[in-house]
């Protein structure tokens, strides 16, 4: 395991392992939208400590908080108390796919684990109405379909408001996605479409839809959906997506010109050189998963392998295509990706109404996707979304 240098620029549980702190600290910022409870996560924390870099301990006490919340929720759904256990639920969906993210291959236990979040988080959907939340399946390609949720907008009168599509990146789901501000952006009067597009999620895990660089097959299905919709307005829909979705969003809004908006929450450039090196460092970088998860996402059987199936992840060429508002945000002190591709990518958006936001240390949110920070991300970008599309 890679011993990354401690930075002091972000709480770190573990000093010497940027994987296990990033993944913590990640779970503390979300504390805001319910998704965790900060004394629990110190209780694991705490257990992770006697073992630590050992993925199977992780994998053990996630699953052990895991299923002692989701008893939590279990007891108060019979009592009728249908609040307490949505939110009990809630958090129990984060702690099962935060044990299972660290686990591959995904064996039957990893896979039990997660499909126990998946179920929670339904539950956790059914039992609260604010916000409205539905569990969708996007027609993708024929008999497939990608999951997802359709959150709807609050706080607004009209009845077909704009609507914003929402993918996640390299090792994110919807579920840790919706825990991850959701419910703020539907707050302004939008609604949301949260997706597990190819690679991620239960799209991988229990459809074998692999990951791909043409993601704009997706960006257009979900937006097909949309409009087959009676409750929102599909021509005023925005794109964004999260960390390895600085390149799933640029890339949709390039070439599927329907998306009036479109937010990168983290850059991606040119993601085989991004690999290439993390590979010739024999993954002693930082990393949020396990190297080996590049070769599984992209049903790969070698690292070779892998490489070669990355060579369509680029942005040049593409990107200067696009011709709606586009805003990037970044760190300044993103471990993963660095600034200098951040510029490149803004440098190359076609668009002329580009904004590039940059969370220095001293604002906070200068960790990769502004994960010391969620909060100073997710209201800058949900109130550009608003202004751009009227909400």
């Amino acid at each position: 395991m890679a011993d990354a240098p401690a930075s002091n620029t972000w709480f770190t549980y573990f000093p010497k392992d940027y994987r296990w702190s990033s993944a913590i600290c990640g779970m503390l910022t979300g504390a805001r939208w319910g998704g965790t409870e900060i004394g629990e996560v110190d209780q694991v924390g705490r257990r992770l400590a006697r073992k630590m870099g050992d993925d199977n301990h992780w994998f053990r006490e996630w699953v052990r908080m895991a299923d002692r919340v989701r008893e939590l929720g279990r007891a108060a759904e019979r009592k009728g108390n249908n609040i307490s256990a949505g939110e009990h639920y809630k958090r129990a969906c984060n702690y099962y796919q935060m044990a299972e993210r660290f686990r591959t291959p995904k064996d039957k236990k990893a896979l039990d684990a997660f499909r126990k979040g998946v179920n929670c988080f339904h539950r956790f959907a059914r039992l609260t109405d604010q916000p409205k939340i539905e569990i969708v399946e996007v027609p993708f390609e024929g008999r497939k379909k990608l999951p997802g949720y359709f959150v709807h907008a609050q706080n607004t009168r009209k009845a077909k408001p704009p609507v914003v599509v929402f993918f996640d990146g390299l090792d994110i789901t919807k579920e840790l996605q919706f825990m991850r501000g959701v419910e703020g952006l539907v707050r302004r009067g939008m609604s949301c479409l949260v997706m597990d597009g190819p690679g991620t999620g239960e799209a991988i895990r229990f459809r074998k839809i692999y990951l791909r660089p043409d993601y704009e097959t997706a960006g257009s299905a979900a937006l097909d959906y949309l409009e087959k919709r009676k409750d929102v307005n599909a021509k005023k829909a925005g794109i964004m997506a999260v960390s390895l979705g600085g390149y799933y969003a640029p890339r949709i809004a390039s070439l599927e010109r329907r998306y009036k908006a479109c937010v990168a929450w983290g850059a991606i450039w040119d993601y085989y050189a991004t690999w290439e090196k993390r590979i010739d460092e024999s993954f002693k970088t930082e990393l949020s998963v396990p190297g080996h998860h590049i070769e599984w996402i992209l049903n790969a059987k070698t690292l070779d392998e892998a490489l070669e199936k990355l060579d369509g992840f680029r942005l040049d060429g593409v990107v200067q295509k696009m011709r709606c508002p586009f805003l990037l945000t970044h760190g300044a002190d993103d471990k993963q990706i660095s600034l200098k591709d951040a510029r490149a990518l803004y440098n190359a958006v076609g668009s002329k109404d580009k904004t590039m936001k940059v969370f220095s240390v001293a604002e906070g949110g200068a960790q990769h996707c502004q994960r010391d920070n969620l909060s100073i991300g997710t209201t800058y970008m949900f109130d550009w979304l608003k202004d751009k599309l009227g909400a």
